[in-house]
């Protein structure tokens, strides 16, 4: 199966999710990702065939287009907890506010160096958490916050959804006094979103 890639030519702009070729034919580089074996576009951006090096890759159109990279600073909020694993839409990468949003997973191995036992423990839905990207596999990036700088920067009550405050080791909701827990940054309450 050819994906047009023998007819499309170098420089021809393309969108997220549009196919560049089988990776039979080349090899997957930036900006771009394998589904079902066929080699896809991750941003819109310009193909680039190295046909010499059989290699694929797209350069993003727009300048100052971002997409987080192992080794990124994101900040998202959590979408769904499970006992294993968190679900993060990533809204920012470093200092900077993303066009569109991303999806990140946090795994209950990565997110303290202690062992902890339910993520239920570590964030709740509506939490708005910092953490590192430390692979990027199947579309998703996946995410660790064993850092001190890492961690829940604003939760809030799961009760009345008031913004809680750090007492101790724990976060207490201001109006209805409800006791929660969450793997905290070290500066939450403070960090800027």
């Amino acid at each position: 199966m050819s994906v047009q890639s023998s007819k499309r030519n170098s420089g021809q702009p393309v969108l997220p999710g549009e196919p560049l070729g089988v990776i039979e034919e080349f090899v997957p580089d930036a900006g771009t990702y394998v589904k079902d074996g066929v080699i896809h576009s991750k941003i819109v951006g310009r193909s680039l065939l190295d046909l010499l090096n059989k290699r694929v890759s797209v350069f993003p159109l727009v300048h100052g287009a971002r997409v987080p990279k192992v080794g990124s600073i994101v900040i998202g909020q959590v979408s769904n907890v499970q006992t294993q694993i968190a679900t993060v839409r990533i809204f920012k990468i470093g200092k900077k506010l993303l066009s569109g949003f991303f999806t990140g997973l946090l795994h209950v191995s990565d997110v303290h160096l202690r062992f902890v036992e339910s993520m239920f423990d570590i964030c709740k839905p509506g939490d708005i958490i910092r953490a590192k990207v430390i692979s990027e596999k199947n579309r998703a990036y996946h995410l660790t916050t064993k850092d001190k700088s890492l961690g829940v920067v604003y939760a809030f009550c799961s009760q009345c959804g008031e913004v809680l405050e750090l007492k101790g080791r724990g976060l207490r909701c201001p109006r209805c006094g409800k006791i929660e827990k969450r793997k905290t940054a070290i500066d939450y309450g403070i960090g800027i979103i």
